[in-house]
């Protein structure tokens, strides 16, 4: 009976990933629409594995005999969630070391890190409290005016605390890249992500002045040997330039916090947890 609890919960987890049909509408529309088809998936599993791993290989469930199988697989589908978890954990924390290797210095009001480079870079590294860092090149090529344009772009990153999120986020990635549109999906969470600091961005500086700013930078911007707990001007997610630069000439679109009732969907994925009471 868990057998089947485990293929009816990867038949729905692939169903649902394989619906995606590309990105549409606003961004409040395709943030959640995303958002939900490629997190409720793996949480689906995750919450099968986790029932399965409570009723335990002996019993019965609905008058069927349960066995080692599925037990030993649940085991090892979340051995290997957790093994992902601290390998990413690792990557990120050897990020912030490197990027606290970079000299400590006063900008305006604010301390940034210093990357000594050529290259132009902006982003925000770290976890919970990110730090920005900017390179030498980055304040040898831009203008006061274009520069202030990207600092209000990071200053974006840090108020929704993309590092955090995205570091969780980034983990259900790497976990689940053997469902279909795991890639895709994701790529579009970026871009959302890039839209909505440009957006938080937007209503503090001239918009035209950041489009400029995108275009200077993103076409330079150094491949990061590392994306995890790394939120920056040109990540990858901002190849779609075009797209970041059409949101910003166009009408100013209010991006909305995401609200508690956007969740409300996920808790379908604990069902499998019902199935607990069940089991004798």
């Amino acid at each position: 009976m868990h057998l089947m609890m485990i293929l009816a919960a990867l038949a729905v987890a692939w169903w649902l990933r394989s619906s995606w049909t590309g990105s549409h509408g606003n961004w409040s529309l395709r943030w959640r629409r995303s958002l939900f088809l490629f997190l409720f998936p793996p949480l689906l599993l995750f919450m099968t594995a986790i029932a399965v791993l409570c009723m335990g290989p002996q019993g019965k469930m609905g008058g069927m005999y349960t066995g080692w199988i599925s037990y030993i697989l649940a085991l090892m589908y979340l051995a290997f969630f957790n093994i992902l978890c601290i390998k990413l954990a690792f990557q990120g924390w050897q990020s912030v070391k490197a990027a606290r290797n970079s000299p400590l210095v006063d900008f305006g009001t604010r301390q940034v890190r210093l990357l000594n480079t050529g290259a132009l870079f902006a982003g925000q590294i770290g976890f919970w409290q990110p730090e920005l860092v900017i390179s030498q090149g980055l304040l040898q090529t831009l203008s006061p005016a274009h520069l202030e344009s990207v600092l209000a772009h990071e200053q974006g990153h840090y108020h929704y605390r993309d590092t955090f999120w995205f570091f969780w986020l980034g983990w259900v990635r790497y976990c689940t890249a053997w469902l279909p549109n795991t890639d895709s999906l994701w790529e579009e969470l970026l871009i959302l992500r890039e839209l909505r600091a440009d957006g938080y961005a937007a209503s503090q500086v001239d918009p035209l002045l950041l489009a400029e700013s995108l275009l200077l930078v993103v076409s330079t911007t150094p491949v990061l040997s590392s994306e995890i707990c790394c939120a920056a001007l040109g990540s990858p997610g901002s190849d779609r330039l075009e797209q970041r630069i059409d949101a910003l000439l166009a009408p100013p679109e209010p991006t909305p916090e995401v609200q508690l009732q956007s969740w409300n969907n996920f808790l379908l994925a604990f069902l499998p947890l019902v199935s607990v009471m069940f089991h004798t």
